[in-house]
């Protein structure tokens, strides 16, 4: 509540996105930065990977404005937010939370022992 405050008097609404965040801009130049500051209030936890790739543009000041958020081509998916750390992240067969046990090799693989 304090962080919207504070952006609505310091800064100007640029916009929202799909998920719900809201993207700001400062009034002013910043010195020694040369343009305006730009930062995003995320609508759930502040993660930098919720941020979808055409306001991460905004941000970042590759773009002057936010890019169209339609989908322009059908091979392009939907954004997700990074999942490392969280049950939906990719453990592969041989991680310890899928019992531990890879796959059996074709005896290429040795096992590497300190001063052997």
């Amino acid at each position: 509540m304090f962080e919207r405050l504070v952006a609505s008097l310091s800064g100007r609404k640029v916009g929202t996105d799909r998920f719900g965040n809201t993207y700001y801009e400062s009034r002013r130049d910043f010195a020694h930065y040369g343009r305006k500051r730009r930062w995003v209030i995320y609508a759930g936890t502040a993660e930098a990977t919720n941020v979808p790739p055409e306001w991460h543009a905004w941000l970042h000041h590759t773009s002057d404005k936010p890019l169209p958020e339609e989908k322009r081509y059908p091979w392009q998916v939907e954004h997700r937010p990074n999942p490392t750390g969280t049950p939906k992240a990719y453990r592969p067969l041989g991680h310890d939370y899928q019992g531990g046990q890879r796959r059996l090799t074709a005896g290429d693989y040795e096992a590497w022992t300190p001063g052997g």
